[in-house]
């Protein structure tokens, strides 16, 4: 029951996007629409949770003083296979995400919970950490970029229920927009949570 409670943490009560407000850079920088949003949380959640389970698994070979620069570059070593898959498979993707998808290697959400979690706890409770905390950040992300996609475009995940010549919020797919969504986003599930 307690792993269950790992997983769970970050999808709603630790989300690393909307409660703890942590990995903040990308999530402002790719969420202008739904399928940017998705595609960098699928990233992370991918490169959290297989570098979780290596720290877990190696944590005690590694020397106290030298954990930092080891977990970095099991994190660089899961980012370079991301990045690589997504350039062959997805490369519109790829292009659209640009430095961010290299940038996940110092993104504070991977190392926070290898530092946190994965150096002091089981493989399977790692694990689930990880990819409860990734899905949280997909889920935050890619409802931060259909919220920014709809209101600035017209469309979610490109599929346009407005017409062309209906007039949309064209600061919402700018820099100023991911801070008033975001915003308000915060606000909602606080609202939810009943925080005042």
């Amino acid at each position: 029951m307690s792993n269950l409670k790992h997983f769970t943490n970050g999808i709603v009560r630790e989300n690393p996007t909307l409660v703890l407000l942590i990995g903040m850079c990308p999530v402002l920088a790719v969420s202008t629409s739904a399928i940017n949003g998705m595609g960098m949380g699928v990233a992370t959640t991918f490169v959290l949770t297989m570098s979780n389970l290596v720290i877990s698994l190696i944590k005690n070979l590694v020397p106290n003083k030298v954990r930092i620069p080891i977990f970095v570059v099991v994190i660089a070593s899961f980012v370079t296979i991301v990045q690589m898959t997504m350039e062959a498979f997805v490369p519109s993707l790829y292009k659209a995400l640009g430095v961010f998808v290299p940038l996940i290697v110092v993104n504070c959400i991977i190392l926070a919970r290898a530092e946190a979690f994965a150096q002091k706890n089981t493989v399977i409770a790692s694990i689930l950490d990880g990819l409860g905390m990734g899905i949280g950040f997909t889920l935050a992300l890619t409802t931060l970029g259909a919220i920014r996609e709809m209101l600035g475009n017209g469309s979610i995940f490109d599929i346009r229920f407005v017409s062309d010549d209906a007039s949309t919020i064209l600061v919402f797919i700018l820099s100023p927009g991911a801070f008033i969504a975001l915003g308000y986003l915060i606000a909602f599930i606080n609202r939810l949570k009943g925080n005042k």
